[in-house]
């Protein structure tokens, strides 16, 4: 399987919503029920990022 680093655009998308996770569960921002859906959601762009190329 080869795998290809992620694009600019979904590294970024995936590291604002892993950090808007983190701060939802920190409490800076009122997303606290969805902060693990948040943190999962840039686990998956990332995995996603790096399986199919050019994504």
């Amino acid at each position: 399987m080869n795998l290809t680093p992620p694009s600019f655009p979904i590294f970024f998308l995936s590291l604002l919503a892993g950090g808007a996770g983190i701060a939802a569960k920190l409490g800076y921002l009122p997303l606290a029920g969805f902060a693990f859906w948040l943190v999962a959601l840039g686990f998956v762009l990332l995995l996603f990022g790096t399986l199919f190329r050019g994504l």
